[in-house]
């Protein structure tokens, strides 16, 4: 039997400005969901190979930001934004991401995490303003190639955690600003 969805004509018509990346990460999608939460976990895998990060603030809340700073390994440096719209623990993410607050080519980003037994299915659809811009992304940035390794180094990372039994609830008391970026 066939279902419909409600959601298929704005899927449609979003689909030349959007780009869906997903991966299986092997562990629960709890674990996988706060590698995303906390400023120490991202600083150690977001971004492409041997991209580095350096966040300048942090707040983990619908309507907080994460005002960060992304190295190129060509000694590139990218100033990034992202505010978080809304936060489904453990299962839904969603981000504007762009270079600044007021930047007017700023992307909306989804992230789903799927409970895939033991492992999780993290699948990121970001949408950009037009569709300009989404193959701009493609073609300059390199987005798809980006962020399929983003999402590999994420999986490094938790792998990583997992297998040094280093649990990601811990807590520390430096979570939401990292030091050296109070205002």
């Amino acid at each position: 039997m066939a279902t419909a969805s409600s959601g298929g004509e704005a899927a449609r018509a979003t689909a030349d400005r959007e780009i869906v990346i997903s991966r299986v990460i092997g562990a629960p999608r709890e674990l996988v969901f706060e590698a995303f939460t906390r400023v120490r976990h991202l600083s150690r895998w977001w971004g492409p190979e041997g991209f580095t990060t350096t966040t300048r603030s942090f707040e983990f809340r619908v309507g907080g930001e994460w005002d960060f700073v992304m190295h190129g390994p060509d000694g590139t440096d990218y100033q990034e934004w992202i505010t978080w719209r809304e936060i489904v623990p453990p299962e839904r993410i969603a981000m504007l991401h762009g270079e600044s607050r007021d930047d007017p080519n700023a992307f909306e980003s989804v992230l789903a995490f799927e409970p895939a037994g033991d492992e999780t299915r993290i699948v990121m659809r970001t949408v950009f303003p037009t569709k300009e811009l989404r193959d701009e992304a493609v073609e300059k940035y390199h987005a798809i190639e980006g962020g399929e390794q983003t999402l590999g180094n994420l999986a490094a990372y938790v792998a990583e955690l997992t297998r040094n039994d280093t649990g990601l609830n811990e807590t520390t008391s430096n979570e939401t600003t990292p030091k050296g970026a109070e205002s």
